[in-house]
């Protein structure tokens, strides 16, 4: 029994730091409900936290940017592999790297202590750490068709530093040139990486039942009009330029990105919500662009927070949870198959995106709207930890 005990905490920290979906995948929920639970008695004015900025700011960056790294990070370190055949990285470089992840949240939540730049350091190490494995991995592979992934991880990390930038001018970041950069960062990875694995994915599944129609194979010159025009309209909307061009150029995109979807024969995965659930969370990048568009056109129609909202708990939101779930169930010896809690945490991040959504148009009940979301919010990242929470932890190697 003494053996028991001396091994377990040495099996939990193999487990954890085995893989890198391990490790960023299980902190990347606990963070999720953690950020989620602090924020609603913060902006009731329930709770102060020490923080150095306004407590929106400190919200909108908690997810878009501390989130994400995370999400990303499992990703990457997971899939790089497969794309270059080179090493994954695991134990004490990757508790590192995680390491340099929870002092930039760290540094954040306690931000009143120190100073904007100790804040930066903290922050930005992280992803630059990223960046230059993922650039050392590609490089070493001449897998220069992944550059491009390289690419957005630098332009996360331009706008993270950009909206530390509207910190230190003391302007109202949530809502700065920095966010905007952030938000068009994750929307372009959506439309590339999502655009890859999805049609994938689906083409597999379809094959082994015998299907009569495939989806379109990805990054065909289709798909390359649509992620051009998404690029050219980011741009503008990051600029901040004229809006009725801004407006023209995000619901052009978002028409290009439906005709896409429609390219790879989702509802023919209607029998496996682990699959279906991909082409749903894709589904809200052309309605988040076709929002953020309407609103710049009639903002009486629309609230421009809202849309933003729609845009980055909708996409993000849905598209994280479900490639975390299919990749720790596939990298864990699971089946490719969706439990029904599974399905249960999907169905509650549907209704908390659309119940943020829906509280614009009901100023006087925003604030309940915002609560009830919440709540379906942390229901899908605590049911992510339930039901997935055990693989994660555990050691491929234990029993």
């Amino acid at each position: 029994m003494a053996d028991m005990h001396t091994m377990t905490p040495r099996v939990w920290y193999t487990g954890f730091f085995q893989a890198g979906f391990k490790c960023f995948f299980f902190s990347a929920a606990v963070w999720a409900v953690l950020a989620m639970l602090l924020w609603i008695p913060l902006v009731s004015g329930h709770i102060s936290l020490p923080l150095a900025m306004d407590a929106v700011s400190w919200h909108a960056h908690a997810f878009l940017f501390g989130y994400l790294y995370a999400v990303l990070a499992g990703f990457l370190l997971t899939a790089m592999p497969n794309w270059t055949g080179r090493p994954a990285l695991h134990g004490l470089p990757l508790a590192g790297l995680f390491a340099l992840w929870l002092c930039g949240r760290l540094g954040f939540l306690l931000s009143q202590y120190i100073s904007l730049w100790q804040l930066a350091a903290l922050e930005l190490s992280m992803p630059l750490a990223l960046l230059a494995f993922c650039l050392h991995e590609v490089i070493k592979a001449r897998n220069w068709r992944n550059l491009v992934v390289a690419g957005l991880i630098a332009l996360l990390l331009l706008a993270d530093a950009m909206y530390l930038a509207n910190l230190f001018a003391d302007e109202y970041a949530a809502q700065g040139v920095g966010q905007r950069l952030g938000i068009a960062a994750m929307l372009l990875m959506v439309g590339l990486i999502g655009g890859r694995i999805i049609p994938a994915f689906t083409r597999n599944w379809l094959t082994k039942r015998g299907a009569g129609k495939l989806p379109t194979a990805p990054m065909q010159g289709y798909d390359k009009l649509s992620l051009l025009v998404l690029l050219l309209s980011l741009i503008l909307w990051v600029a901040d330029g004229s809006q009725s061009l801004v407006a023209v150029g995000l619901l052009l995109s978002s028409v290009l990105h439906l005709g896409r979807l429609s390219r790879w024969c989702g509802l023919q995965t209607l029998a496996e919500p682990l699959l279906f659930v991909l082409h749903v969370s894709y589904c809200f990048l052309p309605l988040g662009l076709a929002a953020m568009g309407v609103s710049l056109l009639l903002p009486d129609l629309i609230d421009a927070v809202a849309a933003q909202h729609l845009a980055m708990s909708g996409v993000m939101g849905m598209i994280t949870l479900a490639v975390m779930s299919r990749a720790t169930l596939g990298h864990s010896g699971g089946a490719l198959v969706a439990s029904k809690g599974t399905v249960a945490l999907y169905l509650s991040m549907f209704a908390s995106v659309t119940l943020r959504f829906v509280a614009g148009y009901f100023p006087e009940h925003a604030l309940r709207f915002y609560e009830i979301s919440a709540v379906f919010w942390l229901a899908a990242f605590f049911g992510f930890l339930l039901v997935y929470g055990g693989r994660l932890l555990k050691s491929s190697g234990s029993s």
